[in-house]
């Protein structure tokens, strides 16, 4: 391990939440929960004035509403969050080319590989600098360990939390690590942390003091030397720039059971049209289809089909997903699907093949279209008999109007309110608070959901625009000669 505490771990506080806070001046020291909003949805993230109910992540919704059924329940606004992790992500790459991210709101960074800390003043000074950026720049506040190693380093941000910076001297870590529980070490989970406990070892002491070869029949040769590793405070995992995706894949979980064979089939082939979009904007191509299935019983099926060659063809994916598909028995109810992608390769040149045969058979369609409009048919030109009479009336079926579907914390425009979000919408009616993240809290107004000044909008910015720098004043003019 390292001689001085120069690897940082950074977590912003309650991410989904604390954006969701700043971008809506109503909701500021107020619980907020953001997650999937229907019976099966589940916690994404609660805010801290939440947690004090017991609301915490990966809770399900329904007892997070019981828990505190005054707070603000909103869906997750992906979009904004990505925008804002980057601005994050920009400001931790200012400091180092080791970097890695371990999901939108979380990352390690190497200080001494940037070559900005080499000492514990050096990287506290780093840290409480990049605390004050993030929050310049996003409006938002991220807890910053720092330690000699990543394991001690994400125990710091822990304790960080919220909102703060926690160091880790060098030569303190077992002091620190003994009186805590188990469970705070990586890799120890519910499951593992029961089985320690019925063998009385509760603390990260206890665990130094049972012994490599006691770990290791407890809990297997991989997990028990390792364990018993992190318990002495050994960590030598080195900071990785780079993770390089391994799949692409979107699913849905549904409120209510899909039984019919027709719709499952429908919600595949948009799903697998939604995965192609994130693989071409990823810039990947993919060899390998996996279809996701859960069923009525929460059982899970997957089953995947490789292909000759990567592709980012929707069609492709589309039919494989559909022959996947037609090996899984649905008939008892569906309740989640997912398509995922695997195999990726960068864009190939089988792909331009791919979508130069989809071209070629689009244009010779068409081709066909004109012969049969000319008379030239299957048995050719002499299949044209007679005179060839009016086109008949064409008979229109009347569309229904569908509905517009107004999403809870989901941002929207109104041309004489301005700016808002939705509060919630239902029986015909969508209720908007119109505010902005730089204005004061705003008023609540009611529409009717088909209301054609109401229209969806993008999120705005939660900090305001730097002020362009004022010009520089002119020389003065030299002194005429004489």
């Amino acid at each position: 391990m390292r001689s001085a505490p120069t690897i940082l771990h950074l977590d912003m506080d309650a991410f989904y939440a604390s954006a969701e806070q700043a971008a809506k001046p109503s909701l500021r020291g107020k619980a907020v929960v953001v997650g999937g909003l229907g019976p099966r949805g589940v916690v994404a993230t609660a805010s801290y004035e939440a947690r004090r109910f017991g609301v915490h992540s990966a809770m399900p919704m329904g007892q997070a509403r019981r828990l505190a059924p005054n707070a603000a329940y909103l869906v997750p606004r992906f979009g904004l969050y990505r925008e804002i992790s980057e601005q994050v992500m920009g400001l931790l790459r200012e400091l180092s080319p080791l970097v890695e991210p371990l999901s939108l709101d979380e990352a390690f960074v190497d200080l001494e590989a940037g070559g900005v800390a080499d000492s514990a003043e050096s990287a506290r000074a780093v840290g409480e600098r990049l605390r004050a950026d993030i929050r310049a720049v996003t409006g938002l506040s991220g807890s910053v360990g720092l330690a000699a190693s990543k394991m001690l380093a994400k125990i710091a941000s822990e304790e960080a939390k919220p909102d703060g910076l926690t160091l880790i001297a060098p030569g303190t870590e077992r002091a620190l690590l003994g009186p805590m529980s188990v469970r705070t070490l990586p890799g120890v989970g519910p499951a593992t942390g029961d089985h320690l406990r019925r063998a009385g070892i509760l603390t990260v002491a206890e665990i130094a003091e049972a012994g490599e070869d006691e770990l290791v029949r407890l809990l297997g040769k991989a997990h028990g030397g390792s364990l018993y590793a992190m318990a002495l405070a050994r960590d030598e995992r080195p900071v990785v720039a780079e993770r390089e995706s391994k799949s692409v894949s979107v699913e849905d979980t549904y409120d209510v059971d899909i039984h019919d064979r027709v719709r499952v089939r429908a919600e595949v082939a948009r799903l697998a049209e939604r995965c192609v979009q994130r693989l071409r904007a990823a810039g990947h191509s993919g060899r390998t289809i996996v279809l996701k299935v859960r069923r009525f019983d929460f059982s899970t099926l997957t089953r995947s089909e490789t292909l000759r060659g990567p592709t980012d063809d929707p069609g492709v994916v589309q039919e494989a997903a559909a022959r996947l598909l037609e090996a899984v028995d649905t008939t008892g109810g569906v309740r989640l699907l997912g398509v995922g992608v695997t195999g990726l390769a960068d864009y190939t040149q089988e792909d331009l093949f791919a979508q130069a045969q989809a071209e070629a058979q689009a244009q010779t369609a068409g081709a066909e279209t004109v012969s049969l409009i000319k008379g030239e048919g299957a048995a050719g030109p002499e299949a044209a008999v007679g005179p060839v009479g009016p086109e008949p009336e064409r008979v229109e079926e009347p569309v229904e109007p569908v509905e517009r579907r107004w999403v809870a914390g989901h941002d929207v425009r109104h041309a004489e309110y301005g700016h808002g979000w939705v509060q919630g919408s239902g029986l015909g009616r969508v209720t908007v608070r119109f505010e902005t993240p730089l204005s004061a809290p705003g008023r609540v107004r009611t529409f009717r959901t088909d209301d054609p000044e109401l229209t969806p909008a993008e999120p705005l910015p939660l900090v305001a625009a730097p002020a362009p720098a004022a010009p520089a004043p002119a020389a003065p003019a030299p002194p005429a000669s004489g």
